[in-house]
């Protein structure tokens, strides 16, 4: 079939067998729905900064941006910056890589620390943590050298902490953990996540 330029344009650069007329209904006949059962999320039932209190855990202050939104909101959904493993209020952070400078457990334990510094930048740049449903995405990156293959045990420390404080459930999304050459100011890990909004 022979698409004028124009059609084969508009249409995406879709290359397509039968009528042209088709093609358009094809492409709408996509349904979106917010979640699985098609119900909005409500959240995990509990006070989450009440439970961050319970749990006694204490959360740096939140570092200052650069040329960037620490966190942006589209929709219904809260987009996180990267952060790196701030341990204190000054800023002061981990430092190295994992598999020469830092063992596993030190890695997993600068993933936690970002997941701290994390919930630390939402509080100060959202707000309320009770208006978070759920963790949807997390991408870890873990500074390493070229032959450690356990990326995804480092993040483990991200990971782990979410769930303590939004649930198995709300706490545990979809997750890519990867290892790379270098990371910012040579910090051990650097993650990013997506969270649903109530």
């Amino acid at each position: 079939m022979n698409l004028k330029r124009s059609t084969f344009i508009k249409l995406g650069g879709m290359t397509a067998v039968g009528s042209v007329a088709a093609i358009p209904a094809l492409l709408n006949s996509c349904t979106c729905a917010t979640s699985t059962s098609g119900v909005a999320c409500s959240g995990p039932g509990f006070d989450v900064e009440q439970k961050i209190k319970d749990l006694g855990l204490v959360l740096p202050k939140a570092p200052l941006p650069g040329l960037f939104k620490p966190v942006l909101v589209s929709g219904n959904l809260l987009y996180v910056s990267g952060q790196g493993p701030n341990i204190d209020d000054a800023g002061t952070q981990i430092l190295g890589k994992v598999g020469s400078d830092l063992t596993l457990e030190e890695g997993k334990a600068a993933a936690r620390h970002t997941g701290l510094t994390m919930i630390s930048v939402i509080k100060e740049y959202f707000g309320d943590l009770n208006k978070i449903c759920r963790l949807v995405k997390t991408l870890g990156m873990v500074n390493c050298v070229p032959d450690f293959y356990s990326s995804p045990a480092v993040i483990n420390g991200f990971s782990e902490l979410m769930i303590e404080i939004f649930g198995d459930d709300h706490g545990k999304g979809v997750r890519s953990a990867v290892g790379m050459a270098s990371l910012p100011s040579n910090i051990a890990v650097e993650i990013e996540a997506i969270f649903e909004l109530k």
